[in-house]
């Protein structure tokens, strides 16, 4: 089945010939998933400190944390089905699907008359989005040109601050609204992302890899030069790619290769290669994010602010703050390398989350100016260090670490991880600050720490590899004759002369 036919229009012909306007176009179609998920965030945050939403819904700790958190119970149920529905229907089919469902769910959001109607919203939501994670990230490492790869996918996961830099706003906007129309109107725009993902899909070929894996070789050819070399399919560096991609997926064919969950267990390239995914998902949840994403309110009310306006203000730094930085981040990711990134990252979020603990004891409940303001920078240090690290790292991890048999079906392992991690992690927070207060960031400072000596210990270093040029250091061996596409392109080596399939 083919991927025009899933989609309400058939439009190869609209796909442009200018490498750079493909790539652009591809993460700004990709991007839905996260600045979706970072509106989401900012919104919900933003509607925790509103008055107008918490009288709405009678709101307590209890039904406060289960608005909040059970979007990510939708994005579990996705894990399980998505990446399925991305290898049998292709990228651009999933990512149609998954947006036009996160519409109908934002407008179900919208409406909701009682705490039931706007869970229930909340979980498809999650499932929308998270159905986007699962294809975008897949969608965006197989077609993007391997020299943008590193960037696409980490400037894909900044968009989510760019979702919450809006979100802030909108909501300190509404806030002034008079009526439910304060919180119902942020929650009608966040709908908009998803319909200019609807808008940009005619403009984008379907992934080469996926195309290959069908047996349609001469599109993916084409698709590879129309992505790298502006329609050029006798350019060396797209040939080498091809030949790569067609020797790796039809070794992936043999009987040996084809991976069952019990294979991925006992062979080690494919273990390693979830591991590295799932405890990127769960170190990047658990990193102490959660705190400043959802319930900035509390932890501004326990740093010793707390007017509403003066915390809405602080949302919307807060976000740009984050965008800043994670975008700087992904700058260096692919120059650093995702250990190095990650080390950095962790290092420093660790050290600033032991200081908002230790100065929110100290000052939380004085009214010493200089100690307030102190344990709101570090409360920014501690975001910008995430930001410049996890943020670009998330999606761009288990993108490039997974090979192709098992990368839509292990994006939605990490994404299952992701999201029932965050569903129980969103729960237990708000009920951790009110319980034990300042020790919550103490805890959350040392677990950073094992987070860093596991790094450091068993992730590996993949910076400058084409997906399939990874296989060697995962499995020790590469599974294709073609030389290395770096080589060629600086002349060190000659390509192939002609499609190897």
């Amino acid at each position: 089945m083919t991927s025009g036919r899933i989609l309400p229009f058939d439009t190869p012909d609209l796909v442009p010939k200018s490498s750079n306007a493909i790539a652009a176009l591809l993460v700004g179609c990709s991007m839905i998933t996260s600045t979706t998920f970072g509106y989401d965030g900012s919104m919900i945050n933003g509607l925790n400190i509103l008055p107008s939403y918490n009288d709405y819904f009678h709101l307590n700790t209890a039904t406060t944390a289960l608005n909040t958190a059970t979007l990510y119970l939708g994005g579990s149920l996705a894990g399980f089905v998505w990446g399925t529905v991305t290898d049998w229907t292709g990228r651009r089919p999933a990512l149609f699907w998954a947006a036009i469902l996160t519409l109908v769910a934002v407008v179900l959001q919208t409406a909701a008359q009682n705490v039931g109607m706007f869970i229930f919203a909340r979980v498809l939501i999650g499932f929308g989005t998270t159905a986007s994670g699962i294809t975008g990230p897949a969608f965006l490492a197989e077609t993007l040109p391997w020299r943008q790869r590193a960037w696409g996918l980490g400037i894909f996961n900044d968009f989510y601050y760019v979702g919450g830099l809006l979100a802030a706003g909108v909501t300190y906007g509404t806030a002034r609204i008079e009526g439910t129309w304060s919180w119902r109107l942020p929650s009608l725009i966040q709908g908009v992302f998803s319909l200019g993902c609807l808008t940009i899909l005619p403009f984008v070929p379907e992934s080469p890899r996926w195309l290959v894996a069908r047996g349609r070789a001469a599109e993916a050819l084409h698709v590879l030069a129309r992505a790298n070399a502006r329609g050029d399919e006798a350019d060396a560096v797209v040939l080498v790619q091809f030949q790569e991609i067609c020797d790796t997926l039809e070794y992936e064919r043999h009987e040996d290769a084809q991976l069952s969950l019990r294979q991925i267990l006992r062979n080690a390239g494919a273990r390693r290669r979830l591991i590295i995914s799932a405890t990127c998902a769960f170190f990047s949840t658990l990193a102490g994010n959660i705190i400043a994403s959802y319930y900035l309110g509390t932890m501004l009310d326990n740093a010793g602010i707390t007017n509403t306006t003066t915390q809405l203000q602080i949302n919307i730094i807060l976000n740009a703050w984050c965008l800043v930085v994670s975008i700087f981040g992904t700058l260096y990711a692919d120059k650093l390398g995702i250990k190095t990134t990650a080390l950095v990252s962790t290092g420093v979020a660790t050290v600033a989350i032991l200081l908002v603990g230790a100065l929110t004891k100290l000052y939380g409940t004085s009214e010493y100016t200089p100690g307030i303001y102190a344990t709101v920078a570090m409360i920014f240090i501690f975001m910008g260090a995430y930001s410049f690290g996890w943020t670009p790292l998330l999606y761009l991890v288990p993108a490039e670490i997974l090979n192709y048999r098992i990368r839509a079906s292990g994006m939605g392992f990490f994404n299952f991880v992701l999201n029932s991690t965050a569903l129980w992690g969103v729960f237990a927070f708000p009920f951790a600050l009110d319980g034990i207060g300042w020790k919550t960031y103490m805890i959350n400072g040392t677990w950073d720490v094992l987070v860093l000596a596991f790094v450091w210990w068993y992730w590996v270093e993949i910076k400058g590899l084409t997906l399939e040029e990874i296989d060697a250091v995962m499995d020790g061996v590469k599974h294709s004759d073609a030389p290395d596409v770096e080589l060629v392109e600086k002349g060190d080596v000659k390509g192939v002369t002609g499609p190897s399939s």
